[in-house]
C-alpha cells in the first residue's frame, strides 16, 4: 500500500507593479532582508509606464498572483494630468474609473496610493506628519534632515549591508502607526499628505513573515 505524500503547500505569490525605480528597489530589498516571509514576492516596474498600461498589467497580474499591490506616486499623477488639454481626461480621472473597476471585480487588487512620493513613506519612519508635500523635492527635503545622506539611487537603496530596507527596519512599527494616522486619499481633495503603504505590512502572511 502506497503511503499519501504530503505536498509541500505553496508560498501565496503578491505581485507590486510600480511606476517608479524607487519603488521597486525598496521591495527588492524588503524580499531579501525578510527571508522568512510565507509570501513569495515580485516586484516589477512595466515597459510601458503609462498610467493605461500599468492598469492592464495590474489587471493581467491579478489572473496569475494571489495579490496585487499597485503602487502610485501622486506627485507623478498631478504633472501629467496638469500636462493634458484642456477638455481630455487626466490621468488622475482616469485614476479614479480604475479604483472603481478594482473594487467592484478584483478583490485581491489593492492600490497604494502616496502623495507625493515614496519619500512620504520613508519621513514617516521618523515621524508623524499629515503634511501636504506639493511635490517629492520638498518631501526629500524634509526627509533629509533625518537621513541626510539621502539619494534617489539605484547604490543608496541597494547598498549591501545597509540597504534602504534594512537602514528603516528599526523604525517599521512608527512608520506603520504614522501611515495609519494619515489622512486617507480623498480624489476630491488631493492636497493632502498620503500613504498607504501601511496596508502592505498588515496584510496578515507578510505581517506574520517579518522578522522581529
Amino acid at each position: 500500500m502506497r503511503t499519501k505524500r504530503n505536498t509541500p503547500k505553496r508560498k501565496p505569490r503578491y505581485a507590486f507593479i510600480v511606476e517608479g525605480e524607487c519603488e521597486f528597489w525598496y521591495i527588492q530589498m524588503l524580499k531579501r532582508n525578510e527571508r522568512s516571509l510565507r509570501v513569495d514576492l515580485k516586484p516589477e516596474i512595466p515597459q510601458k509606464k503609462k498610467l493605461q498600461d500599468q492598469f492592464k498589467k495590474v489587471i493581467e497580474s491579478s489572473k496569475e498572483y494571489d495579490k496585487v499591490f499597485w503602487l502610485l506616486d501622486f506627485d507623478v499623477l498631478i504633472k501629467e494630468s496638469r500636462e493634458v488639454k484642456k477638455g481630455a481626461k487626466t490621468p488622475i480621472q482616469s485614476l479614479k474609473e480604475y479604483i472603481q473597476k478594482i473594487s467592484s471585480k478584483y478583490d485581491n487588487v489593492e492600490v497604494i496610493i502616496n502623495n507625493p512620493c515614496i519619500e512620504f513613506w520613508i519621513l514617516l519612519h521618523f515621524e508623524r506628519t499629515g503634511k501636504f508635500f506639493n511635490n517629492c523635492e520638498n518631501a526629500i527635503k524634509q526627509l533629509k534632515k533625518h537621513l541626510p545622506d539621502y539619494e534617489k539611487t539605484q547604490k543608496y537603496y541597494t547598498k549591501q549591508n545597509n540597504d534602504i530596507y534594512k537602514k528603516l527596519k528599526p523604525h517599521l512599527d512608527v512608520a506603520i502607526g504614522n501611515s495609519n494616522r494619515v489622512n486617507d486619499f480623498d480624489f476630491n481633495n488631493p492636497e493632502n499628505g498620503t500613504c498607504q503603504m501601511h496596508s502592505i505590512f498588515e496584510t496578515k502572511p507578510i505581517k506574520d513573515g517579518l522578522e522581529k
